[in-house]
């Protein structure tokens, strides 16, 4: 049966607030594992020995691709001080994206990083959102193109399925397509259909400030997913973690009752 961790960053402000509540918390709600985005202001080794007390795994970190540039050996050195295995870049600008200008140089550093972070036993992952499904002039995916044209030896994927399907596409289908190369897999839940107001986590917005209210986010088994058949695929296609994400808690729930809930709907299907 495959672990259940939870993106921290889905509970920011009451980890910014307490995160040794925070994580007591997580635990007790059944979670394995957290995935850090920054660590709160606490010194990684004094991270590393909540964890120990709690028993929570260090499974990942999101780090965005101008932290990792800035200080390449720090950011290795923090997150495998705190026992994270892994670094996940969270989004890409469009000039970095594939088809973008600066794609060519993007793709070096990924190959520079995933190289260094393999030589200290971690690894290196990218978090999609819908955009990386548009059509190149080629007619592919940005989304295969990324991982076609960068080694899986460098670059493993961390499919995020809320976003695959917000963009028509299916998340059985990349696990399958490119199985044993997505160990870490975001299980994330939504209501509605793709607008202007899904991109607050990484500041992008719609410019008139006119924001389409069909789209929210939702715990885990409380949205369209069909997350029985896409974890079943999981499991066939060399998935290690499942990853628990809410962007935004909705239905008047806080962060905490959203993240309760998505763990407690994941036991009733065996997780």
């Amino acid at each position: 049966m495959l672990p259940v961790a939870i993106q921290l960053y889905s509970l920011r402000d009451d980890a910014k607030q307490d995160l040794v509540g925070t994580l007591k918390a997580v635990k007790e709600y059944g979670y394995d594992g957290v995935e850090f985005a920054g660590l709160y202001g606490k010194a990684p080794s004094e991270v590393a020995e909540l964890l120990r007390e709690i028993g929570l795994v260090p499974v990942s970190a999101h780090v965005s691709l101008p932290e990792l540039l800035a200080d390449t050996q720090k950011v290795i050195d923090d997150y495998k001080a705190v026992g994270c295995k892994n670094i996940v870049i969270p989004w890409l600008s469009a000039e970095d994206r594939p088809g973008g200008e600066n794609y060519e140089e993007t793709r070096g550093n990924f190959e520079r990083i995933g190289k260094l972070l393999a030589e200290n036993g971690m690894a290196l992952s990218y978090h999609n959102h819908d955009f990386e499904f548009a059509r190149l002039e080629n007619g592919e995916f940005g989304f295969d193109n990324l991982y076609d044209t960068i080694s899986s030896d460098v670059l493993k994927m961390q499919m995020d399925t809320c976003w695959v399907s917000v963009a028509g596409e299916s998340p059985i289908h990349y696990l399958e397509k490119y199985a044993n190369r997505c160990p870490l897999l975001h299980l994330k839940d939504y209501v509605g259909e793709k607008s202007d107001n899904m991109y607050a986590l990484i500041g992008i917005d719609d410019e008139d400030g006119e924001k389409k209210q069909s789209f929210e986010f939702r715990p885990v088994g409380h949205g369209v997913q069909d997350f029985e058949a896409i974890i079943k695929a999981a499991e066939k296609c060399g998935v290690e973690w499942l990853i628990v994400e809410q962007d935004e808690p909705t239905n008047g729930k806080t962060c905490l009752e959203c993240a309760k809930l998505s763990r407690e709907y994941l036991k009733t299907i065996g997780y």
